[in-house]
């Protein structure tokens, strides 16, 4: 197995399922033989709140990824994108869910949300050369629950070129992860997710 030194940064809103998201990387990562650190968890955990977790895919002792350092930013929620994007740099594989779910930090301040398809995916992609908007919402829902939606994120992940872990690890984790009422489910949101990207690529 070749050596792999690939960084991750998730972002999203609490409820989102990104824990267990980060778990089924890491878990696939080891299935592909590649070691794998994972920060805990930063932000409240509950629901509507800012939440992230970094993985490093590799031969790392810290999890934490160093700001421009981030292979990709995978982030569930148009808001949290932008507030991860000082761990990317220009070229980094930034994949992100269109779909608002206003964090509770933005309704407490009175702030307005900006427009996704005005304002946050044009600055995007003015910025950076990898941007890759997915209607995650609408495609988890098409696999059979809008909670699939981390792992319609997830397989659009997979179908990005520099993502170094398998489709098959990343199913197989995912069934080990998730009790089995679930699997067809979630893994008709990989597949979603990974042919929206790849339809775009």
């Amino acid at each position: 197995m070749s050596d792999v030194n690939y960084n991750i940064y998730i972002s999203g809103v609490g409820g989102q399922g990104i824990i267990k998201t980060s778990v089924i990387i890491g878990e696939a990562a080891m299935r592909d033989g590649y070691g794998c650190v994972m920060s805990e968890i930063h932000g409240m955990s509950q629901r509507g709140g800012s939440v992230s977790t970094e993985l490093k895919i590799g031969n790392f002792k810290s999890s934490i990824v160093e700001k421009g350092k981030a292979d990709m930013i995978l982030s569930f929620e148009p808001i949290e994108v932008l507030r991860a994007v000082e761990k990317a740099n220009e070229n980094t594989a930034i994949i992100f869910n269109t779909a608002p779910m206003v964090p509770s930090t933005l309704t407490q301040t009175g702030e307005t949300y900006p427009s996704i398809d005005g304002e946050i995916i044009p600055n995007l992609k003015e910025n950076f050369n990898f941007v890759y908007p997915i209607e995650g919402n609408g495609l988890a829902k098409d696999a059979g629950s809008i909670l699939s939606l981390n792992m319609v994120l997830l397989g659009a992940a997979v179908a990005n070129d520099t993502f170094p872990l398998s489709k098959e690890s990343v199913i197989l984790a995912m069934k080990h992860n998730l009790a089995p009422k679930f699997h067809e489910m979630n893994e008709k949101a990989i597949e979603n997710g990974f042919n929206a990207i790849k339809d775009s690529l």
